[in-house]
């Protein structure tokens, strides 16, 4: 069985999951791919350490204090994607990367990897925020490919006190 938990945020509602062990899943209220993955039986209960955890965590990042620990983290996706989201990991706290950038680093580890795939690998990351592909960022430096939307992206990265003033944000309909 799938546990929730819903917590209110700066960003509005978000849906956390857990196996019982680890958080299997966060997402934003109306994003993309939401609750991908998440079984029909699932039952509330935020007493879980896990919830626990994700939540000290979060409230910890949205109130900009030290972070604790990550609580323990169990996406589920292919080899490729899980290679990719544990790179998300070390990108660290404000800064940000490229899809070209963690491809080449997959490269030089020996997996065989595109910036498209690793897009996709980015886009389907089922932990959103713990595991953070907004620091994701587009080679010409624009802020596309968040699963919750470019404005969440940007205050998120804005949150860490990223580096914003090389990057931008594409009107609709520009092709890159």
């Amino acid at each position: 069985m799938t546990c929730l938990m819903k917590l209110a945020s700066p960003l509005g509602s978000l849906t956390v999951s857990s196996d019982g062990a680890a958080v299997t899943g966060l997402w934003l209220e109306g994003q993309k791919y939401y609750a991908a993955g998440l079984e029909a039986d699932t039952e509330e209960q935020p007493d879980l350490p896990a919830f626990r955890q994700a939540k000290n965590w979060l409230d910890a990042y949205f109130e900009k204090r030290d972070l604790p620990p990550l609580p323990p983290l169990a996406p589920r996706g292919s080899e490729f994607r899980q290679r990719v989201w544990k790179l998300l990991l070390e990108i660290p706290f404000g800064e940000t990367t490229t899809y070209g950038a963690l491809t080449e680093r997959l490269k030089a580890a020996g997996v065989p990897a595109s910036p498209q795939a690793v897009g996709g690998a980015v886009g389907h990351n089922p932990i959103s925020i713990l595991i953070p592909c907004h620091r994701v960022v587009g080679a010409d430096g624009s802020l596309t490919g968040y699963a919750g939307g470019v404005a969440k992206k940007r205050f998120l990265l804005e949150l860490e006190g990223a580096d914003l003033s090389r990057l931008y944000t594409p009107k609709k309909g520009t092709a890159l």
